[in-house]
């Protein structure tokens, strides 16, 4: 004879291995998103679409029926010690350079969107806390659930609500033995029994930052060198985003001229040209001016090129940058060379503008220098202070 027991709780009883399997995945999503940041597939999308995001299979513990008299980890008579790896097949070891008969590692597609993909890369870093503007004219209304009341407009109309008064009411009217449920059919609603939604506005404060992204599109500024640059403004715009209500973006070509451009000119124009730091510069500086004032907004600049500029504008430039560096909360000059070409006739690896920026490097001001898209990330970490590994 069977015996059914129910169960006492009457929780979800998967929901922990739901929460376990999440938390699989969490793990292969992070281990393997600081490869993904670098990937062409994810950059210049909206935030709202969704990408895919290979995930190695996560295989669960399990029984094997068969013969494991070679692989057993532990028995009577065994010369068994600790940490000795069991169910390991000489034939792998012998393989060599063979082709291999068993199946290969599984791979799955995870779908995400960028917002999330944001969440997943800043969750785990030590970065420190932004300093914050605040603008005390720059407010929204919030609306906040705050009771009932007996008055109110009839979209606010609590129906729940005024049924429960109204059930209330006619218990109370056969307790008192005003109303009879078997004599009379109805119980009509009375204007006392409505109840309405009361909400209560409350104002907050919206922090706001202005992004200045620069760019050398000069003739020595290679596709390679483009890309990587694309890589590194997407994982800043990024994390501003996340760590600001509303963020606005500014996008600043040059060469030897300067020009406010938009995210999709800002990426396809051809390589063209010679090269003048200090336009891009004096054009940051009057946007500044005329449409985000220091006071009110918090400014972030990054300017990406390969270091190369005329002699004669070195000075301008510095003097330039110096004086967006005391507007901004934070400034760098990131200089991209993946293939060296450009700086073969340089003394040092690093470019004259490299060297002439290190006077000037504090906490608002830092140079970063990449070679490759492997470099993106350590180099995120490195300007924000975060821990390299």
């Amino acid at each position: 004879m069977s015996t059914f027991r129910k169960h006492k709780s009457i929780a979800d009883r998967s929901a922990t291995d739901r929460a376990r399997h999440k938390q699989k995945i969490d793990k292969a999503l992070k281990e393997g998103i600081r490869d993904i940041v670098a990937e062409e597939s994810i950059i210049g999308q909206d935030g709202k679409k969704k990408i895919r995001i290979p995930v190695k299979g996560i295989k669960e513990y399990q029984f094997v029926y068969g013969d494991n008299s070679k692989k057993v980890g532990s028995a009577p008579g065994k010369d068994i010690h600790r940490g000795q790896k069991i169910a390991e097949d000489s034939e792998d070891k012998n393989s060599g350079g063979k082709p291999g008969d068993k199946p290969g590692e599984e791979f799955y597609d995870v779908e995400i969107t960028l917002e999330e993909l944001a969440q997943y890369l800043f969750s785990d870093l030590e970065l420190p806390d932004l300093d914050k503007k605040k603008f005390k004219f720059l407010s929204a209304d919030t609306f906040k659930r705050k009771g009932f009341r007996t008055k109110g407009i009839r979209p606010r109309l609590s129906k729940k609500e005024s049924i429960k008064q109204k059930i209330r009411r006619k218990k109370m009217a056969v307790k008192v033995g005003t109303f009879n449920e078997e004599e009379d059919e109805r119980f009509p609603f009375h204007d006392a029994d409505l109840r309405y939604k009361h909400f209560k506005v409350k104002e907050t404060e919206i922090s706001s930052a202005a992004i200045f992204f620069i760019m050398d599109i000069s003739g020595s500024m290679s596709t390679a060198k483009k890309y990587i640059a694309r890589s590194f403004f997407f994982l800043l715009y990024q994390f501003l985003h996340h760590k600001y209500d509303n963020v606005e973006v500014v996008f600043i070509a040059h060469t030897t001229e300067a020009k406010e451009v938009n995210e999709k000119d800002f990426f396809s124009l051809a390589p063209s040209g010679g090269t003048l730091i200090s336009p891009a510069i004096d054009l940051t500086l009057d946007v500044i001016e005329k449409r985000y004032h220091p006071s009110n907004w918090n400014i972030y600049t990054f300017h990406c090129s390969d270091g190369d500029n005329w002699s004669e504008d070195e000075e301008k430039a510095l003097k330039s940058s110096q004086q967006l560096k005391q507007i901004s909360q934070l400034y760098a000059f990131c200089e991209i060379d993946p293939d060296s070409e450009s700086s073969q006739w340089r003394q040092t690896d690093n470019s004259r503008m490299y060297d002439l920026y290190q006077a000037i490097i504090d906490k608002k001001f830092k140079l970063i220098r990449m070679t490759s898209p492997k470099e993106i990330w350590p180099a995120f970490k490195k300007l924000f202070g975060g821990r390299l590994e």
